[in-house]
């Protein structure tokens, strides 16, 4: 929700007492003006792709439009900056960078540096942001597959429903996540494993209907994106489809595929590329950490993390770093979040549904709520709906609360909504239809919703995922058109620094990148950095104190004569 709890609680009532009182006191007039505009929408439905590709485009024309109030976002995430790190590097054409030898002072947060200068993350986000980056901006990846992910729901949508229903699937997809969502707004969204698992979905049904070996390689394709992207949710978000899968290739299944054909257009292709994709990440781990079992994301773990992963753990015995500010991070802050108590377990449990409403939903979606039990007990969409179950469970279970880590079930709860209209619309009052007026009257509060956020220049409803530090971008133009090259050595406050507002990132060129970024250590660790790039003009700037004053490192005598 993006305007005042007063100002907007007043719209919805308008709204749908608006709604209301033409279903009631008019029905048959405005059904039939309503319905009208509805034809027209399902006349564009039909034409099957043409729907697909018209909201890929509208995506992107309606998000650029948006520049002037919505600019290109900047990194302050410490994820995100994680996934440039592994944009930037495979644009160079590399998987992975070559320790440094003052790794210590380049320390930061979701990198390893051991054996390899390397994301820690799944490189699905790091490839798009890649695309971006080759186009011109990493953002342009992060908008062309936000933009992919609302064509790759109302895809799968058609496997499910109804031509106009899936079409409606779509604009509810756009609406949500195509204009203020941090999925398009940041860096680090769930875009990517959303068109995972929607190609999964999309896939599976239209193989039943009539195997392909195009389905066949897009279900593949899909596996392979959710398990290079959300590895732990699109496991379980696959067991359900796996299941599904092995039970209609033994004919237990609809079907009027031969065996044969069930093998030789379906299994053959799909095995070649899972085979592919397990092969290039046993690869792509081997480059990153020197082992393919090991990936990077465990390696990061073992080497910083000493919290719990899962609720019911406990923490290991504390590491110790070297600096303060992964001390007060990791030995601090993520173990005064959770504490193994019930009370805690409520306490992020309610955070996930806080933050999970707000990214998938809206207040008009309270609105479907009457036409929600008839969804779960819906015998066709069993297979979506045990998908969609697995990956809550999973989520619960954990301790963190991304919305984006629900993401390969996106084309679900998109799906539950469409179907939650579609049952809602058949609720009638002494015959007249006020169950289609609320469900017109939570479309509406939708576009409402993305309107207004635009017009307020709100990223998204939870205001931290994609309000990056502009101080930090001023400083980097600031240098960039001074001569030569700097290394700016980043000094915190111990007590008052916020430690999710790190300044410490550089990219995949260390010793040939015009601007460094290094952590203030110790006196040792600074001679040893300062010797080692003795041809770099070097900066002292204190972002705790002022984030916009650079000033010469107060370097010491002899360190002066050496420079």
């Amino acid at each position: 929700m993006n305007l005042n709890l007063s100002v907007y609680a007043i719209i919805f009532l308008l709204v749908v007492v608006e709604f209301l009182v033409l279903a009631i006191l008019v029905p048959r007039q405005s059904e039939n003006v309503f319905r009208s505009i509805e034809r027209a929408f399902a006349k564009l439905a039909k034409r099957g792709s043409l729907g697909t590709w018209l909201l890929f485009f509208w995506v992107v024309l309606v998000r650029l439009a948006l520049l002037p109030l919505l600019p290109i976002p900047i990194p302050g995430v410490h994820d995100e900056f994680s996934y440039l790190l592994m944009a930037d590097t495979f644009v160079r054409g590399r998987l992975a960078n070559p320790p440094h030898p003052m790794w210590i002072s380049f320390e930061t947060f979701h990198v390893n540096w051991l054996p390899t200068y390397s994301s820690m993350y799944p490189p699905a986000q790091g490839f798009a942001l890649a695309l971006g980056q080759w186009l011109g901006h990493p953002w342009i990846g992060v908008l062309l597959s936000a933009s992919a992910m609302c064509a790759a729901i109302h895809w799968m949508l058609r496997a499910w429903l109804p031509a106009r229903w899936a079409f409606l699937g779509g604009v509810l997809a756009a609406l949500k996540f195509g204009i203020n969502s941090y999925w398009i707004n940041s860096y680090w969204g769930g875009a990517m494993a959303a068109i995972g698992g929607a190609l999964v979905l999309g896939a599976l049904p239209r193989i039943a209907k009539r195997p392909a070996t195009r389905d066949a390689l897009i279900l593949g394709l899909g596996v392979a994106i959710l398990a290079n992207s959300r590895p732990y949710e699109g496991f379980l978000f696959c067991i359900p489809a796996a299941v599904w899968f092995l039970w209609w290739f033994a004919g237990k299944v609809k079907s009027r595929a031969r065996i044969r054909d069930r093998l030789t257009l379906v299994v053959v292709p799909l095995s070649a590329i899972l085979f592919l994709a397990v092969a290039f990440m046993a690869y792509y781990n081997w480059r990153l950490t020197a082992n393919p079992l090991l990936f990077p994301h465990t390696l990061n773990t073992r080497t910083y993390e000493s919290a719990a992963l899962f609720l019911w753990q406990h923490p290991r015995e504390q590491l110790h770093y070297h600096n303060e500010q992964f001390e007060d991070f990791y030995n601090n802050w993520e173990p005064n979040y959770y504490n193994n108590s019930w009370r805690d377990v409520w306490k992020v449990t309610a955070q996930k549904f806080t933050l999970c409403g707000s990214t998938y939903f809206w207040w008009g979606a309270l609105l479907l709520l009457p036409g929600l039990p008839c969804v779960f007990w819906d015998r066709k969409l069993r297979l979506p709906m045990a998908a969609f179950l697995f990956v809550v469970a999973g989520f619960l279970a954990v301790i963190w609360s991304g919305p984006h880590y629900v993401a390969p079930v996106t084309c679900v709860v998109i799906l539950i909504l469409v179907q939650a209209i579609r049952h809602l619309r058949t609720v009638t009052l002494r015959g007249r239809p006020v169950g289609a007026a609320l469900a017109r009257a939570a479309i509406l509060l939708l576009v409402v919703d993305c309107a207004t956020a635009a017009a307020q220049r709100s990223c998204d409803p939870v205001y931290w995922t994609c309000t990056g530090d502009p101080s930090r971008v001023a400083v980097i133009e600031k240098l960039s058109r001074l001569p030569g090259k700097h290394l700016v050595v980043v000094r915190y406050q111990e007590e008052d620094h916020n430690l999710h507002d790190d300044w410490v990132f550089n990219g995949a060129e260390i010793d040939s990148a015009k601007i460094l970024w290094a952590r203030d250590t110790n006196p040792e660790q600074n001679a040893s950095l300062f010797a080692y790039f003795k041809d770099r003009q070097i900066w002292l700037i204190e972002p705790d104190q002022d984030n916009t004053k650079l000033m010469p490192y107060p370097l010491s005598p002899s360190s002066q004569d050496d420079q």
